[in-house]
């Protein structure tokens, strides 16, 4: 692994970035043609005699590693970052990005929080069988959200870190233009005691995406609902105990274009000041846009000054209880969160100063691969201003500095949007009433709120037409 600056791809190495999930596959797709691996140590390995490894390997060899030197250090993971000795404590090791890199090769992306309550996303570098592995390198991969570097794959077929203030767009998750993409939403049933319902968001086409339902294979009695609030559509599932352990796959094709500030035919944006469950009316959001806005002309301009405020006040943190549920009022007072935190708190500072403002939640591509997992939902947020609406990207923006012009008035064209709108009104509704907003499924067994294991997956469609935006220098 070698520091490099630039963005140069060939056909034989279609991915564009990133030590993460199946990406990783390039590299060992690249040395798996022949029989044998050439190592470090210039010793030819016979990959006949090298064990399968499976995720579920790794996963045990990086947690054993974390756990025996957690045990060392005294109840903490232990790790030196510049000057800086942290003292750490297992959040999660991110599933969906461990990896084979080739032979008794292996990586994984672990957080870890430390004692000031900050969130390191850290690499790790593994060699050996299941049971025996041996970590080989250590590196903090990012603060609260913030990168150091991005990964980029060369012509050589070799990945190598980049700094971030280097990195151009196609490394910090930005397609522009156009985007084309299959998606997978996979939702796995836990244990059913009675009866239980599911709430799932079922995706739809407006001027910015394509939407085309290949094929939804769930259990269960099956109603499309629609949303009496924000008219989002719905799938509605009724499951009983003979559906434990189904799983629910609903397969899309998506065609989707940037977005850029846009007019529309809306005449009622009087809606979009109006309070909801979490982003209420409060005197802190009015006293804080007032000293935010105060001596600024035109809510544009306003607006990007509640924008920079949103990222100066905020840290990207998904640690500890409360954070994750849109609350205004908790993003206000922690000032940690993550994207619909940070949205709501914008939301409801823009609101507060007669600016219309709303929510949308869905998914973002990864710009950097054209396959492989996704690491949950993503939201974003638009406001109203000169007979236009504004899309917006906070979190993206404080995680990313050099992007924060371009996600003020842009969403980039690999997203998928679920469902637009807070307190979604639907019948039959769940017994809780609204919904807060939809991603994730919402389901209820016997009337009580139950989680379920989650799954996206994608695999782009390349017809060229992004070749720009990801081989370019």
């Amino acid at each position: 692994i070698e520091p490099s600056s630039s963005c140069v791809r060939t056909a034989a190495a279609v991915y564009c970035q990133v030590a993460r999930v199946a990406v990783f596959a390039v590299l060992l797709g690249s040395v798996a043609a022949g029989c044998s691996k050439v190592e470090q140590t210039g010793q030819a390995v016979p990959t006949n005699s090298v064990p399968t490894v499976v995720t579920a390997d790794i996963q045990a060899g990086i947690e054993k590693h974390i756990d025996e030197l957690t045990r060392s250090g005294n109840g903490f993971f232990r790790l030196a970052m510049g000057d800086k000795l942290l003292s750490l404590k297992l959040v999660r090791v991110h599933t969906e990005y461990l990896a084979n890199l080739g032979p008794r090769r292996h990586f994984a992306c672990v957080d870890l929080v430390d004692t000031n309550g900050d969130v390191y996303d850290v690499d790790f570098f593994l060699t050996g069988d299941p049971g025996t592995m041996i970590v080989t390198e250590t590196m903090p991969h990012k603060i609260n959200g913030q990168p150091y570097y991005v990964w980029e794959q060369k012509k050589d077929l070799i990945w190598r870190r980049v700094p971030t203030d280097k990195a151009p767009q196609c490394l910090l998750g930005v397609i522009t233009g156009n985007d084309e993409f299959d998606f997978l939403y996979r939702a796995t049933l836990p244990a059913i005691t009675n009866s239980a319902r599911m709430w799932l968001p079922y995706p739809s086409a407006d001027q910015f995406q394509t939407v085309v339902v290949k094929s939804i294979t769930a259990p269960g009695k099956q109603r499309l609902l629609e949303d009496l609030t924000h008219s989002n559509k719905v799938l509605f599932l009724e499951l009983g105990p003979g559906d434990s352990g189904k799983a629910i796959e609903m397969s899309y094709h998506v065609q989707r274009r940037e977005k850029a500030a846009y007019a529309s035919l809306e005449t009622d944006l009087k809606q979009y000041l109006k309070p909801e469950l979490l982003v209420p009316s409060d005197s802190r959001f009015s006293e804080i846009a007032e000293g935010i806005i105060a001596g600024k002309s035109g809510d544009l301009v306003r607006a990007r000054a509640l924008y920079d405020h949103v990222i100066d006040r905020m840290r990207y943190m998904k640690y500890g209880t409360g954070w994750g549920n849109g609350d205004a009022l908790y993003a206000c007072d922690i000032r940690t969160g993550n994207c619909t935190d940070f949205h709501a708190y914008f939301i409801a500072l823009a609101r507060s100063a007669g600016i219309p403002a709303r929510f949308a939640i869905g998914v973002a591509i990864p710009s950097e691969r054209y396959e492989g997992g996704i690491d949950g939902y993503h939201c974003w947020a638009e406001f109203y201003a000169d007979g236009k609406w504004w899309p917006v990207d906070i979190s993206e923006a404080d995680k990313y500095s050099a992007l924060a012009s371009y996600y003020f008035g842009h969403h980039p064209a690999n997203r998928l949007e679920f469902s637009h709108g807070r307190d979604l009104t639907v019948a039959p509704a769940p017994a809780a009433g609204t919904i807060n907003f939809l991603a994730y499924p919402v389901l209820e067994i016997d009337g009580r709120p139950t989680k379920t294991k989650v799954e996206f997956s994608f695999q782009r469609i390349d017809r060229g037409q992004n070749a720009g935006n990801r081989n370019k220098d």
